[in-house]
C-alpha cells in the first residue's frame, strides 16, 4: 500500500509504498476512501504534540471494512465506516459512566503499530490511527458503520473536525436558547461550533478571527455577528454585542495560548470559556485567581467535542441528510495522496477550510 510517511519533523511528507499486518483481536483493517487534513495532523508532523518520525499521520478519515480480526462483532467487510481517534473499551470507569472520550484503558496500538518500510520498521500511526495512507488498522470501538448513501468525503469530516466544534457547544458547553456565544477562530472546527450554537437557538453568535473573508463564510454556517480582532478590540466589540456583560460561552478554537486569554476576557460573569484547540503540549497559561472568584467564571476544555462516538456521529449523519447540517460548504478541495504536501500547505497558509484527500 501506499502511505505519505513523516521521516522529520517540518520536512514534507514521502509518499511511498509501506507494508501493513493483517488486524489483530479486536482489531479491523479499513480501506480508506477519503481523509480530511486536521491541524492536529500539522501539529503532529511539526513535532508539536510529541510523538517521534518516522510516523503516519492522518486521522479524520472513513472508509470500507477490509477485514476483521477475531472477536469483532459490530463491523463486517464492505461496511461504510468514519474512522476517529477515539477508542473505548467499554468496561473502564469513563465508559461505564458515558464518558467513552475518555476511557483510560491501555492498548496495543499505543506501543504498537500495524504499518511498517519496506525495510521493516515500525512507522507510528499517529493518534492510533495513522491515515494519510490507502489503509490502515485500528480498534474495532474507532469505526462508525455509516450508512450506504452516506457520501464518505463528508462523513471523514464526522470523525473529527465536525464532533469537535460541534460537541464543544452542544456535549460539553450545553448552550442553552438564547444565551450569547463566541467563537474565536473560523476554521473547520470553528465552523462547526458556529454550526452547533445556532442549531442550540443561541443568540447573538459572535464569530471572531483576522481574516474577513472567513468571517463571511461565518456567517453562512450561524453567525450573527462577527469581529475582525485585528481591526477593533475583539473584547470591547464583544462587550459592546452583549449588553455590556461579556459572553455567556466563549469557544477558543484556536490553538493560542493569546486567543484562550482573549476569550476568558470576553465571557461575562458566570460565564463559560471552553478551550478546542490545541495549543503547543509545552505552553502554559497564566491568568489571575481573582477573575474566578469574583465573577465566578469557568474555564475549562472539551476534547474531541466530549462525543459518544456511536451515537453523536449517526446523529449527525441525521442532521446532515435532514439538510440542517453543512458538510459539503467544509469542503475546500479535494487531493491525491500523491499531493497531500500541497494539501497541507494550503491548511497552513489559511487557504482552507478542509483539503481532503481522497483514494481510489
Amino acid at each position: 500500500m501506499k502511505a505519505a510517511v513523516c521521516y522529520e519533523f517540518g520536512k514534507p511528507l514521502v509518499v511511498e509504498e509501506v507494508n501493513i499486518d493483517p488486524p489483530k483481536v479486536g482489531e479491523v483493517k479499513v480501506k480508506m476512501a477519503a481523509t480530511a487534513i486536521c491541524h492536529s495532523d500539522i501539529h503532529s508532523i511539526r513535532g508539536e504534540l510529541g510523538g517521534k518520525p518516522p510516523m503516519i499521520a492522518g486521522h479524520e478519515s472513513a472508509g470500507y471494512i477490509e477485514e476483521v480480526g477475531t472477536g469483532v462483532t459490530s463491523v463486517k467487510p464492505g461496511d461504510h465506516v468514519a474512522v476517529s481517534l477515539l477508542v473505548s473499551c467499554g468496561k473502564c470507569y469513563y465508559c461505564r459512566t458515558g464518558r467513552t472520550h475518555m476511557c483510560s484503558a491501555s492498548w496495543p496500538l499505543d506501543k504498537e503499530s500495524r504499518i511498517h518500510t519496506k525495510q521493516g520498521k515500525s512507522l507510528e500511526q499517529a493518534m492510533k490511527v495513522g491515515s494519510f495512507g490507502e489503509y490502515t488498522v485500528v480498534d474495532e470501538s474507532q469505526v462508525v458503520k455509516l450508512p450506504d448513501d452516506m457520501p464518505l468525503d463528508k462523513a471523514a469530516l464526522l470523525a473529527c473536525g465536525v464532533i469537535t466544534g460541534f460537541g464543544a457547544v452542544v456535549n460539553r458547553a450545553k448552550v442553552e436558547v438564547h444565551s450569547s456565544c463566541v467563537i474565536i477562530g473560523t476554521g473547520g472546527v470553528g465552523l462547526n461550533s458556529i454550526q452547533g450554537a445556532a442549531i442550540s437557538g443561541a443568540y447573538p453568535v459572535i464569530a471572531v478571527d483576522i481574516i474577513d473573508e472567513k468571517l463571511a463564510a461565518a456567517k453562512k454556517f450561524g453567525a450573527t455577528h462577527t469581529v475582525n480582532s485585528q481591526k477593533v478590540d475583539p473584547i470591547k466589540a464583544v462587550k459592546e454585542l452583549t449588553e455590556g456583560r461579556g459572553a455567556d460561552y466563549v469557544f477558543v478554537t484556536v490553538g493560542s495560548n493569546a486567543a484562550i486569554t482573549q476569550g476568558f476576557g470576553m465571557s461575562g460573569p458566570r460565564g463559560m470559556t471552553v478551550i478546542v484547540g490545541l495549543p503547543k503540549f509545552t505552553d502554559k497559561l497564566d491568568i489571575s485567581p481573582f477573575a474566578f472568584i469574583k465573577d465566578e467564571r469557568v474555564l475549562t476544555g472539551s476534547f474531541m467535542g466530549t462525543t459518544q462516538l456511536q451515537i453523536d456521529i449517526p446523529k449527525l449523519v441525521g442532521l446532515y441528510k435532514a439538510g440542517i447540517l453543512k458538510l459539503d460548504e467544509l469542503i475546500t478541495a479535494r487531493y491525491p495522496l500523491e499531493k497531500i504536501n500541497e494539501a497541507i500547505e494550503a491548511v497552513e497558509k489559511g487557504k482552507a477550510l478542509r483539503n481532503v484527500i481522497m483514494f481510489k
